[in-house]
């Protein structure tokens, strides 16, 4: 199952203190990244 978009801007928000936190679509999933590094990923809804 795919994770949700609404789901992606609710981790955004809790990470919003930090610069330069980005993330990709892949495969119905989200990978997030911090200055380019991989930091984690949301995967059916979890992160």
């Amino acid at each position: 199952m795919a994770s949700s978009k609404n789901y992606l801007e609710f981790v955004l928000e809790q990470l919003s203190g930090l610069d330069d936190v980005t993330y990709r679509s892949m495969m119905g999933e989200y990978i997030l990244y911090f200055r380019g590094k991989i930091i984690g990923g949301i995967y059916d809804d979890r992160f």
